[in-house]
């Protein structure tokens, strides 16, 4: 069954436009449809309230919660969001709650799943969907669980560890994304698409039977890519054929321009307040 329409909203993200409206490093989408509403990611939970308010969305009316993995900046706002919907349905993989580590130029940073949030899960158990696999959100809404990384050219984006020590490197392999199905293709929310942007695209194409797609939204951690998986992304894309990017996020500034030289108007500016209608 498909979205006959669909109400895409950015929350929260490192960049904002429109009067009042602020920025975090984080992400957070809310989805509305003809019969549920989705929030995707809840960002790191400094901008939620305010931000939802300034937008006129009332986040007690979300029936669904996805977290597209288990990093500070796209769970830290569960809470907060719990607390305005404390009977939505809760989509997760299990690994979303495993301590993880970034460690940069000899400094150690945790950036997992605030503990204060793990314990909400831990609290609120029987209401999370355990992602494990390609799992149904809401009617014509889905989240991919765990994706396939099969391209040569992609990786988790980062110096990613699950010890403090950066001795073990995190996979990220709670990384998933959610779908939307439109009746003339696709409408796909990346959170950080730690398993490849391409990997993730052509894994909800190869589910989808090849329906064309139409949009693409969120972060694509490029921020580090070379120079050789920009060409091979941008050579993918094409053959995705891709109608609409708004890249965000984790991305980075120089990666979305090399997007936008590349796509022109189909890649479009993606902050706090960009509302899209499908």
């Amino acid at each position: 069954m498909s979205c006959s329409g669909v109400t895409v909203t950015v929350l929260a993200e490192n960049t904002a436009q429109g009067m009042g409206l602020l920025g975090e490093h984080g992400l957070s989408v809310w989805v509305e449809t003809a019969g549920q509403r989705v929030l995707f990611d809840t960002g790191q939970g400094i901008v939620l309230n305010h931000n939802a308010a300034c937008l006129n969305i009332d986040l007690a009316r979300a029936d669904s919660i996805v977290l597209s993995h288990g990093h500070y900046d796209h769970t830290g706002g569960l809470q907060i969001a719990l607390r305005h919907a404390p009977n939505a349905r809760m989509f997760m993989h299990p690994s979303a709650l495993m301590s993880r580590f970034s460690c940069r130029d000899g400094v150690t940073r945790e950036i997992g799943m605030p503990g204060c949030v793990r314990d909400i899960v831990n609290e609120h158990r029987a209401s999370v969907t355990w992602t494990t696999r390609p799992t149904e959100v809401a009617a014509g809404v889905f989240v991919t669980g765990p994706i396939p990384r099969r391209t040569s050219f992609e990786d988790t984006g980062g110096p990613f560890f699950l010890d403090e020590n950066g001795q073990s490197p995190d996979l990220i392999e709670d990384d998933q994304s959610m779908w939307i199905e439109m009746p003339d293709g696709l409408v796909i929310l990346l959170g950080c698409a730690h398993s490849g942007v391409i990997n993730t695209l052509s894994y909800i194409q190869e589910l989808r039977k090849g329906m064309p797609i139409r949009a693409i939204l969120g972060g694509m951690h490029l921020g580090a890519a070379t120079a050789e998986r920009m060409a091979q992304t941008v050579k993918s894309l094409r053959r995705l054929n891709v109608s609409e990017m708004w890249p965000c996020h984790c991305t980075g500034i120089v990666a979305a321009a090399q997007l936008t030289v590349a796509f022109g108007n189909q890649c479009r500016p993606c902050g706090v307040g960009t509302g899209n209608e499908f």
